[in-house]
């Protein structure tokens, strides 16, 4: 029987990426996928003849540029481009756009508060400078503390110089920032109630947290860290679909010499003396390796694919507490037309960036508070956006296909388990609130897909439907992901690895957590490193 050098569990574009790696390389990999296509969450399906939905993930910032260069994606088929403008919904039908002409942009938000549009300025210079620290990080291997060996000791030191740069003052700030909520931070700057609400929604997206909780600060600036060619905090969407984006990977990694095998879910990792051999197929197949590398999140693969008697006991409980809470559900609807929405001009520019109907700090606080007893909302905060508006290849000629994301969807009801009809329920209401915008707008449905946590937990695989395989609380994060002593990709058992978005850097469609898995592999290998370290953009 064949005997492969290293098999990755799950063709997530984490997964996919890290095999890329190791196939280049050298190592003979194969990577297995309990589906019949590949991509994971950041996957593109024609669920509606002629409709191509990304269906989970829909749009891209935090890709590594590094990396993105390095596997020469481009060339195999990958198109990023920026999304241009987004406008803001507020309760009472007021809105607030974003243009991508900076002028435009401060004339707009001077119609609001003349306050505001100085002040913003300000607060993205302070994001921009809390962003450029985290993102040096990105491709590195986080230290572990509690080590004396030298290269982390050396890493340890690097932090903190690049901390001190910051100054004193912004360093006081910077720590006092980690442990914010999004909407105290907010206050710092703004005054209108819709400008402070545009700018808390990223603070919320995929976390389960709310915009008065501690610690949202940070998923804000998780948001906002990517680029797109080099514009940093730019968000981008892929030529068709975020599916485009797994693969190229995939073509990479096959160029490589690396196998793809869909079809393939894994039933159990299989352990012999406190090292990982093999994996255990669905179907009972047997397939043997030097190395397994798990892409799953860390509480499935602790608590499902592995033994409990082949897990330390300790890990084992830590896996079990891991916080891994889903929040978010994904309505993509399938449209004959545009939808038109009151209170903007027709500007294309609007079409081809975002919507969010975001009411105000109040009500996505409150969309929170349902979360929390058990339901949905029924004024959720929403993000949508409509690639097909620039984007021929997802939907046919004229058609359009929007995507949008909601805010707060439990993983549990309080009145019982998800069936068909609240699922229904809940897309409804999402339609309810996206027609209160856009007359009209239930006319134009051709097709809906609803997707709740149950859904996207069942067919993905992210434990709860939580789309960052673990929460990004201040706890979860740089050496302490998955788990204080293993954030360095190497788990307990011998020859076994993680690589998907439970490690550091977390969630986004960064392909990071993927790359520094393989670094890490690849020296223990005594092979030469390969993987990109830093973005030039950040030297």
């Amino acid at each position: 029987m064949k005997r492969y050098d290293a098999i990755v569990i799950g063709a997530g574009h984490n997964g996919l990426t890290n095999a890329a790696y190791l196939a280049r390389a050298g190592l003979d990999v194969l990577v297995v996928e309990k589906n019949d296509y590949i991509g994971g969450a950041a996957v593109t399906r024609e669920l509606h003849e002629g409709w191509h939905y990304s269906s989970c993930s829909y749009v891209c910032s935090m890709m590594r540029q590094a990396i993105h260069r390095d596997l020469d994606l481009s060339r195999h088929g990958l198109l990023l481009v920026p999304y241009l403008g987004t406008v803001a919904f507020g309760d009472n039908g007021e809105t607030l756009i974003d243009y991508p002409d900076e002028e435009a942009s401060y004339l707009e938000l001077k119609r609001h508060s003349p306050h505001d549009a100085d002040a913003m300025s300000r607060f993205q210079a302070d994001l921009g400078r809390y962003a450029q620290l985290i993102r040096k990080t990105l491709l590195r291997t986080p230290p572990d503390p509690a080590s004396f060996k030298p290269r982390d000791i050396g890493e340890l030191l690097w932090l903190a110089r690049e901390f001190w740069k910051l100054g004193e003052k912004e360093l006081y700030e910077y720590i006092r920032f980690f442990t914010m909520s999004a909407a105290d931070f907010l206050e710092d700057y703004f005054e209108n109630d819709l400008v402070k609400a545009a700018m808390a929604s990223p603070g919320i997206i995929g976390t389960a947290l709310g915009v008065e909780s501690p610690g949202s600060a940070y998923i804000l600036l998780h948001h906002v860290m990517g680029d797109v060619d080099g514009n940093v905090g730019a968000w981008g969407l892929a030529r068709g679909g975020m599916g485009a984006i797994s693969h190229a990977i995939a073509s990479a990694l096959r160029e490589a010499g690396g196998e793809i095998r869909t079809g393939a879910g894994v039933e159990r990792i299989l352990v012999k003396d406190g090292a990982t051999i093999g994996v255990v197929l669905e179907n009972g197949d047997e397939l043997y390796a030097d190395i397994v590398v798990s892409n799953l999140d860390a509480k499935r693969t602790f608590t499902r694919l592995l033994a409990p008697e082949d897990v330390p006991p300790r890990i084992l409980e830590r896996a079990r507490n891991f916080k891994i809470r889903g929040s978010s559900g994904k309505v993509n609807i399938a449209l004959s037309g545009l939808p038109r929405f009151t209170g903007l001009p027709d500007n294309p520019y609007i079409n081809r960036g975002g919507q969010g109907f975001v009411g105000s700090l109040e009500t996505m606080e409150r969309a929170y508070d349902a979360w929390k007893r058990g339901t949905w909302s029924e004024d959720p905060f929403i993000e949508s956006v409509i690639p097909s508006a620039w984007d021929p290849t997802v939907a046919p000629a004229g058609k359009h296909w929007m995507s949008n994301f909601i805010q707060y969807c439990p993983p549990e009801l309080a009145d019982g388990p998800w069936t068909p009809e609240k699922r229904d329920a809940f897309g409804q209401t999402v339609v309810n609130k996206i027609e209160r915008y856009a007359p009209g707008f239930k006319d134009l449905i051709v097709h809906m897909e609803v997707r709740t946590p149950h859904e996207i937990e069942n067919e993905i695989g992210l434990t709860q439907g939580n789309i960052f395989q673990g929460e990004l609380t201040i706890d979860q994060l740089l050496f302490n992901r998955p788990f204080p002593g293993y954030g360095q990709y190497r788990m307990p058992l011998k020859n076994f690895w993680m690589c998907g978005s439970s490690t550091h850097p977390g969630g986004g469609v960064s392909s990071a957590c993927g790359a520094n898995a393989a670094r890490e592999i690849l020296r223990d290998l005594k092979k030469p490193n390969i993987v990109p370290e830093d973005d030039c953009y950040d030297e």
